[in-house]
């Protein structure tokens, strides 16, 4: 029975690469994909570890996150077909489809198809999907066969299996590649490409092998004061715990002999900084030896930020860096993912760029394809006669897209401008530089109750949408969490950062203003 399902997986994986292979066939660059007529399926499904997945408030309508794809609409030769678990309120598919200039809204909506598992349980999208034959049977015969791509959130072996199921390639990684974008997938390609990192351990897979590599960590690093314990393959952050070593103080390296700073370690794991008040030790060691786990220097400074650079790989091998940018931290010990700031900071941001060119050629020598982002750790340093220097520190690959995705292809779809990499801007077809500062997670208990038509209400009669004559305003996403949980996403789009900024504040201000009775 192994040896069929052996074969059976080996034939699918062969008839996904050779779906691939029609990617670089009938387009030869990125520009050629997207104007191309075409069709495009989006599977918005988050085939992550479905118990980090329910630490996030709301994660089901993050299906929603990839509707900027509905901005590719402005082509029009191209259809889209969307696929959710529940179906997307039409009120929020009309504000998208308005956001298109130049093209009139029932021209939009004819080539959109919109379908649905009418499933809300805990399972990832796809699985829903491939347990619906009569519903894969509808996705064929929308699509056009040797015109249609598929886009996803992140490549599992259930996008694979889905790919293979409906004929599609997949423009996304190949499965067998998933372990690149590993904490310790991570660090090797840091460590082959020379680019700088923190010290830290290879992957273990019980907590007693962590207890050891923490305190070997902590004896080549004797003034070490925190370290950060990592799931292998946890995502924004959740996965996350710190370690304290101040609170060790009779064991540190020197005092004591290393089977006790063994045991003083495993001790405190009990007592771990968590990112999420729910989480428990209990719970976190039982992930170990699924998911694997390693320990890395904590990076201290007083003055830090946590800025990203995101590539794409195209399906010739090419890498493009896309963007880079500065992101927006919280959770008790600031390594939560909340939003971003786009470019980052101009001190940085082209040494971001050609540390992700090193890395991107590394992963197309790999074999990896699409979209690929880089986590960074920036630490201030003074120099003699007032020179300020960064000292720049990789910290993980995510293979999938993230939270800095949709609101900068939402600022590409919107203005059809282009990325100067001499600059690390962006520029409008007008040549102006655009920035702005995106969040998933403005999320407020008065929001609560809030319903797609109230925020489109509020957006109306305050003026908060984006203006297509100026290229600024305010894009939200997330729409549907809004009611359940008063959280909503938004991107604010502005001339400068500053404009951008105050755009995303004056947000914040009106539905404070308008939500005032909410706390009564």
């Amino acid at each position: 029975m192994e040896q069929v399902l052996s074969q059976s997986s080996s034939g699918q994986a062969k008839q996904f690469l050779k779906l691939q292979a029609q990617l670089r066939e009938n387009w030869h660059n990125l520009e050629q994909l997207e104007e191309d007529d075409g069709d495009i399926l989006v599977i918005p499904s988050l085939s992550l570890d479905q118990r980090e997945i329910q630490k996030i408030q709301g994660h089901i309508y993050y299906e929603e996150r990839l509707l900027f794809s509905l901005i590719r609409l402005w082509n029009p030769r191209t259809r889209v077909v969307y696929v959710t678990s529940m179906p997307l309120p039409p009120i929020v598919i009309e504000y998208y489809l308005q956001l298109l200039p130049g093209i009139p809204f029932s021209h939009a909506r004819d080539r959109l198809l919109l379908l649905t598992t009418y499933d809300s349980s805990i399972k990832p999208l796809t699985e829903k999907i491939l347990e619906r034959p009569r519903l894969m049977e509808r996705i064929k015969q929308a699509l056009r066969p040797e015109k249609t791509f598929m886009i996803c959130y992140n490549s599992t072996p259930r996008e694979r299996e889905l790919s293979v199921q409906l004929n599609v390639p997949l423009y996304a990684l190949d499965p067998d590649l998933l372990y690149w974008g590993t904490k310790s997938g991570s660090r090797q390609i840091f460590a082959e490409c020379d680019v700088p990192h923190p010290d830290g351990s290879d992957k273990v897979e019980n907590a007693d092998d962590l207890a050891v590599v923490a305190a070997e960590l902590w004896e080549r690093q004797p003034d070490l004061q925190r370290m950060v314990v990592k799931l292998n393959e946890g995502f924004s952050g959740e996965g996350n715990a710190l370690l304290d070593l101040r609170l060790l103080n009779a064991v540190t390296p020197g005092k004591a002999s290393h089977a006790s700073r063994v045991s003083a370690i495993r001790d405190r794991f009990p007592y771990l900084g968590f990112q999420s008040k729910n989480e428990t030790w209990e719970n976190f060691a039982s992930r170990i030896p699924e998911l694997g786990a390693i320990v890395e220097a904590f990076i201290e400074g007083e003055e830090k930020h946590s800025p990203s650079v995101q590539g794409r790989i195209t399906p010739d091998g090419e890498v493009e860096i896309v963007s880079t940018h500065d992101q927006i931290l919280g959770g008790p010990h600031q390594q939560i993912f909340l939003g971003c700031r786009f470019p980052a900071n101009e001190s940085y941001r082209l040494r971001l760029q050609d540390l992700g060119l090193r890395i991107g050629r590394n992963l197309a020598q790999k074999g990896a394809l699409e979209r690929f982002g880089v986590d960074f750790m920036a630490v201030r340093n003074s120099q003699p006669e007032g020179y300020t220097d960064w000292d720049i520190q990789a910290i993980e690959i995510n293979l999938r897209k993230g939270g800095t995705t949709h609101p900068f292809m939402t600022l590409k779809f919107l203005t059809k401008g282009r990325y100067e990499l001499s600059t690390g801007l962006f520029y409008s077809q007008q040549g102006r530089p655009k920035y702005y500062v995106a969040s998933d997670n403005l999320q407020k208990e008065r929001y609560r109750g809030l319903l797609p038509e109230d925020l489109m209400n509020i957006i109306a009669y305050h003026r908060l949408h984006f203006d297509t004559s100026t290229e600024t305003g305010t894009v939200f996403h997330l729409i549907g969490c809004l009611s359940e949980f008063g959280k909503v996403g938004l991107t604010s789009i502005g001339n400068s950062m500053q404009q951008a900024e105050d755009i995303y504040n004056q947000v914040v201000k009106v539905l404070d203003q308008e939500t005032v009775k909410n706390l009564s």
